[in-house]
């Protein structure tokens, strides 16, 4: 009998990790001079271009994705399906896991929770997908989506998709919650929008042709205890659209929304 050498196609041994210790602290400096896990980094990585794939991906594929020498992706890999963040089909292609959908339901649950209702009413009121979008660094990343039932040219908005942050309405609308002194402290380096002074006065922001071509966008701010701003928006294609009544309805679900979250 030939045996395989397929690591893929070897036997099943998940890893045993012992429980750090608690009692062991280092100097609050020590945190910042620990070098980033260059493994961890790639597993990250693997995952992102994965999800980001419109469809499953060969070893190979993935592999040459990630720059890395086969044995040390089959590793990666290998310990991301141990922990079911991803899977294989019959033909051996990889896709994200069901353990990814867990994890992400522990992400802003509570404005998850909050949101879905405002974003189910939205999407189907206004005829619009509606979605929640987080800030995240230099970007804006979308954290829940809805699109409207009964429509057969809904715009897709994944949960996941990025934008810069000082791009688009959502982006604008965070800005919304701050002066310009305080977002030139926190903001990164990225530029305060001047259509964030209106927005802030209007209780909503709009932009046209900036993260798409030819798609429009409207964002109210929602207010998050203990936590970064975040952005209840929709997107859409129609330009006779009624900017100010989309708006004004954002702006009301954004207040429900801060309520649940008080």
């Amino acid at each position: 009998m030939t045996q395989s050498t397929d690591p893929w196609a070897l036997g099943h041994h998940r890893m045993v990790r012992m429980n750090p210790r608690s009692d062991v602290k280092g100097p609050p400096e020590a945190a910042t001079q620990v070098p980033p896990s260059q493994t961890l980094s790639r597993g990250i990585r693997a995952l992102e271009i994965l999800a980001a794939a419109e469809r499953p991906l060969s070893i190979a594929e993935l592999t040459e994705a990630l720059g890395v020498h086969r044995s040390v992706a089959y590793r990666i890999l290998r310990t991301l399906e141990d922990h079911s963040l991803l899977v294989r089909d019959d033909s051996g292609r990889v896709q994200p896991g069901p353990g990814l959908s867990v994890l992400a339901r522990g992400v802003s649950r509570n404005l998850q929770t909050a949101a879905l209702p405002e974003l189910t009413q939205l999407a189907n009121t206004l005829h619009m997908t509606a979605f929640v979008a987080v800030w995240d660094h230099q970007e804006c990343v979308n954290l829940v989506t809805v699109e409207p039932r009964h429509s057969g040219a809904a715009l897709a908005q994944h949960p996941g998709n990025r934008h810069p942050i000082a791009t688009g309405a959502p982006g604008i609308a965070i800005q919304s919650t701050m002066t310009e002194e305080r977002w030139q402290q926190v903001g990164a380096g990225n530029p305060y929008r001047a259509e964030a002074h209106e927005a802030r006065r209007l209780g909503y922001a709009t932009s046209h042709d900036e993260v798409i071509a030819g798609l429009s966008s409207i964002a109210a701010p929602i207010r998050v205890p203990g936590g970064r701003p975040a952005a209840i928006a929709v997107v859409y294609i129609r330009l006779d659209q009624d900017a100010d009544a989309v708006g004004k309805a954002l702006a009301a679900s954004a207040a429900r929304i801060e309520s649940q979250l008080a």
